[in-house]
């Protein structure tokens, strides 16, 4: 009695890659939920032993189908906006191998990050012995085909705190000489959710196997956990994946057609990977006289700063309209023999669609990404960056949050208050910092104090309470 085949192994992508998310937290002020993606099978190889070589193949060698070519150019867009394209080509032996992989694990949707991801892995089959490359392809698909039967039922063995769910096979009419569709959603503790979509087909010595990745998270949820993550549905999975799969088998069929009965070159140095064109962010410019908002807090600002040097910056960056005031003394006096650096700086976001019409919705897609930026780092050191705790702050705006942060790097080492403030399509930040030293210290000096808690929080809620109050139209 023939036995059934093992279970499918054990997903191994979409795996965090902690390392790069903080390299990109501490470089770029932003974290996104990165993940590894690698092979998901549907079964074991073939069974059997390999003869000692291949058979012979055909003389002639095809040019590379281009497997990123296949799928329309809108389709990609539609499921993975803003992808990084990568090919891949490489000659095997029993199979010559082509790929091609779209990916944007940080789109961003209004208060969501949506992660999208299309696998394309085409294997065209050599024959071995008696057997030619269209057997080959057919066995490696019913090897495929059996593994996900046996998926429908089988129950693997998870931890309390796994979860997972696969589809039954949906076979796919129409597409290639056969092909099927499947569903796979997996939750791994607090820290994965995901759930894709997956196709197999065969055209000819051809076989393919498509993915389709998406799901989606909160901007102001814990990075690195699945808290609020929603995977797409069988439903959507499924659908998409046979779609893909169609457009793929048409690709593979019409290059069948040129190159009829010869095998494909497999083209290494062809392998390449493109990155979609990331637009410059614009510098700031320094305006030419202080904001009337600015001017309005003025008063409130140079108590917290005595005798300030000032200065105003204004940009723009897509709907978002920028201007930054600034309030600094780098020279006061602490006392005999002490020096001290007190800053004040108010950066207001106004967000306004193309039409020129304010824009709420933006600014809180914007407020949750800084939220949810602060959540991760709190109480919490990276390198010569402390974070203190999140905290709320009730009857400030229509969304607000404070955090105090200490900073030893660069030029000068100092403290810092922070509350971020939205009100409809404003988001406004206030830092207030500052430090002491011995005279003669320079201002990154290990003897470098910093401003205490309590007067940098204290600080940064005074100046921003008066901003609102001062600018209730802004």
């Amino acid at each position: 009695m023939p036995q059934p085949p093992p279970p499918p192994r054990r997903p191994a992508w979409l795996l965090p890659t902690l390392a790069a998310a903080l390299v990109v937290l501490v470089a770029a002020g932003g974290v996104g939920a990165y993940f590894v993606y690698g092979k998901v099978s549907g079964g074991p190889a073939p069974t059997g032993t390999r003869s000692s070589s291949p058979a012979k193949q055909p003389a002639a060698a095809a040019t590379a189908p281009d497997v990123c070519a296949m799928l329309p150019e809108e389709e990609a867009e539609r499921l993975v906006p803003g992808a990084t394209v990568a090919r891949s080509s490489r000659d095997g032996d029993y199979t010559v191998n082509f790929g091609c992989n779209w990916i944007n694990q940080r789109i961003s949707f209004g208060e969501f990050w949506r992660s999208r991801e299309i696998d394309v892995k085409i294997e065209q089959h050599k024959g071995e012995g008696a057997k030619t490359g269209r057997a080959m392809a057919q066995s490696s698909y019913e090897v495929e085909y059996r593994g996900g039967k046996f998926g429908e039922t089988a129950k693997p063995s998870l931890d309390p705190d796994e979860k997972e769910y696969i589809s039954p096979v949906k076979d796919i009419e129409g597409v290639g000489d056969a092909a099927f569709a499947q569903y796979t959603w997996r939750r791994d503790g607090e820290l994965l959710w995901y759930a894709y979509g997956t196709a197999h087909a065969r055209v000819g010595d051809m076989t393919i196997e498509v993915k389709f990745q998406a799901g989606q998270q909160r901007k102001d949820a814990q990075i690195l956990s699945n808290e609020s993550t929603k995977a797409v549905t069988e439903e959507n999975a499924i659908r998409e994946v046979s779609g893909l799969v169609g457009h793929i088998a048409k690709g593979v069929a019409a290059w069948q057609a040129q190159n009829p009965g010869v095998l494909a070159k497999a083209e290494p140095s062809a392998a390449a990977t493109v990155s979609p064109t990331v637009s410059a962010t614009p510098s700031p410019t320094v305006l030419a006289s202080f904001p009337a908002d600015c001017q309005a807090v003025t008063e409130t600002a140079t108590r917290l700063v005595p005798e300030p040097v000032t200065r105003a910056r204004g940009t723009a960056v897509g709907d978002d309209g920028q201007t930054e005031c600034r309030w600094l003394n780098r020279e006061l006096s602490g006392g005999p023999g002490v020096a001290k650096i007190r800053s004040a700086l108010i950066t207001v976001h106004r967000f306004t669609n193309r039409a020129g019409v304010a824009d709420e919705p933006a600014a809180k897609a914007y407020y949750a990404g800084e939220y949810g930026r602060a959540k991760t780092t709190a109480k919490s050191s990276i390198g010569a960056i402390t974070w203190g705790a999140l905290t709320d702050v009730e009857g400030l705006g229509d969304q607000a949050y404070q955090q105090y942060v200490q900073t030893r790097s660069g030029e000068v080492s100092a403290s810092s208050g922070s509350v971020i403030v939205r009100r409809g399509p404003v988001v406004v930040t206030v830092d207030y910092s500052g430090h002491q030293r011995p005279e003669g210290e320079a201002t990154n000096s290990p003897e470098v104090k910093m401003m205490p808690e309590k007067e940098a929080m204290a600080g940064a809620l005074t100046l921003a309470r008066a901003y609102l109050e001062k600018t209730p139209g802004s």
